[in-house]
């Protein structure tokens, strides 16, 4: 979902739909968990532990099991713990498991719950809310994208369960008693432990969440907490306060006692609240990157997430293939990233990014095997473009382009607009809308083109090529081919165990539908350039899901 990934949120600012949104950072911008922990005693009773922060967008709901983009994932990880929960490094750290076992097959996880865990209710966490959770997740009456896309072919019975053709009781999921929690997979899964992090697999209290009905999880009094935080205050479209939890099982680890968030779309107006201390942290345009290039406060993190143009082929021109190669030429992406963004970012030739996995036997990274499987070449793009209109029989051509309503991302759709427009006799009508609706208008694919990112549920290749499987929940392109299903199929079952056959599928997978395909046009892998105050310590970036963990977070006194 993401980003899952789930999905962030630097998407607003860097003007992608941006699902299940994740991040990485490096040792000498954030201080580690240990780090945090070992600083204790050195922070300043006296100074206040407020953090204050801006987001480029509203929150479109608190659902776990309805969630589908980055900004949501921050805050539930925030406000929640799942069995784990993402620690230093982005490895998993007991959340409401103490431990798990696994069977000798792969196929039976039992996870062993801490009793000490409470909802901000003062409920027990139980097995039981994890069974409700998860099965909520793949009931068809809920109607969860994130459900069956996370939990297909990984779960028992998950992919049955959400088409209605087996009851929810036949999910791979027990509460063997109230704190022990027994998972049956479809099949030995590796990644399994990094995927009970994500925001899908997070608890329920089902009581809770059955007596507020429809308006669970849309205002602060509707949701529970058993995390770090608790949401206490959510004024829509202005922000959001979050408030250390005196209940929570590890509170003596949580420095923080606020967390204010306000919505904040055009970077100037973020700038000057950073400016005059008002927040703590600033996503920073191309302007701003120039300007504060000597300050010691200007951290850059490069992340593995990847930004790319969806082409829509229920649209007659779309779905030529002739037409979609010529956009993924079309686009100057070393300008785009030099001048637009100008903040780190890099070019991409590929759906899976740079420095996120390696070859399990000769160690080099995926994208250095694959390298640009498509460059920008405007001739070759005009040569296409040319040959679309011809079996098109069309002189001229018009596509809708859905693009973002922040400041930023006008900026980057112009751009993009003004290069696909270099095509002869296209005109692009781009249609800048807030973030909600452009998820809505995504699901319903109510577009031609769109700007979109995606950011990992694992770390796995297959968290980025499995999106584009016939009918997958995120697909969203129209894009069906038989070769592609039945690569990754084969990478899931019969190479599961196999991991350098595995790797080479994804691979394969990955050339076939960018060079062969032309399903998207990779544009970039996202970096942030953002300024952080210095006595903010301990917050950490994540490789997936919550872009930052603040449970660690404090601000150092003087």
């Amino acid at each position: 979902m993401k980003k899952a990934k789930w999905l962030w949120l630097g998407l607003v600012l860097l003007a992608s739909l941006f699902l299940a949104s994740c991040s990485s950072g490096n040792d000498s911008e954030t201080s580690s968990n240990d780090d945090s922990k070992d600083n204790e005693d050195s922070t300043s009773k006296s100074s206040e532990q407020v953090l204050h922060l801006s987001e480029g967008a509203e929150i479109p709901t608190m659902d776990s099991s309805l969630t589908i983009d980055a900004l949501a994932s921050q805050w539930l990880g925030s406000t929640k713990d799942g069995l784990y929960r993402l620690g230093e490094n982005g490895k998993p750290e007991p959340g409401i498991a103490k431990n798990h076992e696994m069977s000798e097959d792969g196929l039976t996880w039992t996870f062993n719950l801490r009793e000490d865990a409470k909802w901000s209710n003062g409920d027990a966490v139980t097995a039981n809310d994890f069974v409700y959770a998860w099965r909520r997740a793949v009931d068809p009456e809920i109607g969860s994208e994130y459900g069956p896309y996370m939990m297909s072919g990984v779960i028992k019975n998950a992919e049955a369960v959400s088409k209605g053709e087996m009851a929810l009781e036949e999910l791979g999921v027990k509460a063997v008693d109230d704190y022990t929690f027994e998972v049956t997979l479809e099949k030995p899964t590796p990644y399994f432990e990094s995927m009970t992090t994500f925001g899908t697999f997070l608890p329920l209290n089902q009581k809770f969440v059955e007596e507020k009905g429809d308006q669970y999880a849309l205002e602060a009094d509707g949701l529970l907490s058993n995390g770090p935080f608790v949401m206490t205050e959510w004024n829509h479209g202005e922000g959001w306060k979050l408030e250390r939890n005196p209940d929570y099982w590890d509170a003596d680890a949580v420095q923080l006692e606020e967390i204010n968030v306000s919505v904040v779309k055009e970077t100037a107006a973020a700038v000057n609240l950073y400016q005059t201390d008002e927040i703590d942290r600033v996503n920073l345009s191309s302007e701003f990157v120039d300007e504060y290039r000597s300050s010691k406060e200007l951290k850059v993190e490069e992340e593995p997430t990847i930004f790319f143009l969806k082409m829509n082929q229920e649209n007659e021109i779309l779905s030529n293939l002739n037409a979609r190669k010529a956009i993924q030429m079309v686009v100057d992406r070393q300008s785009m990233v030099e001048v637009i963004l100008n903040n780190g970012s890099i070019t991409t030739g590929g759906n899976v990014p740079a420095n996120f996995t390696k070859h399990p036997e000769s160690g080099e990274d995926f994208r250095e095997i694959n390298g640009a499987l498509v460059e920008h070449d405007l001739k070759k793009a005009q040569e296409y473009w040319s040959k679309a209109k011809e079996e098109l029989n069309i002189e001229n051509a018009e596509l809708r382009y859905l693009g973002g309503d922040t400041e930023v991302a006008k900026n980057l759709d112009a751009y993009i607009k003004d290069q696909l427009e270099k095509l002869d006799g296209l005109s692009v009508k781009v249609e800048s809308v807030p973030f909600k609706v452009r998820l809505d208008r995504d699901k319903n694919m109510d577009y031609d083109i769109e700007n979109y990112g995606w950011g990992p549920d694992y770390i796995d290749p297959n968290t980025f090529l499995n999106l584009w499987v016939t009918d997958g929940g995120n697909n969203k392109t129209g894009y069906s081919s038989e070769a592609y299903d039945s690569l990754i199929q084969k990478a899931g079952d019969e190479l599961a165990q196999k991991p350098v056959e595995r790797f080479e599928a994804f691979l394969e997978a990955e050339k076939l539908l960018i060079k062969e395909d032309a399903v998207i046009a990779p544009l970039y892998q996202r970096a942030r350039a953002q300024l952080w105050k210095p006595d903010v310590k301990g917050v950490t970036t994540n490789p997936m899901g919550p872009d930052y963990t603040y449970k660690y977070a404090y601000i150092e006194g003087e």
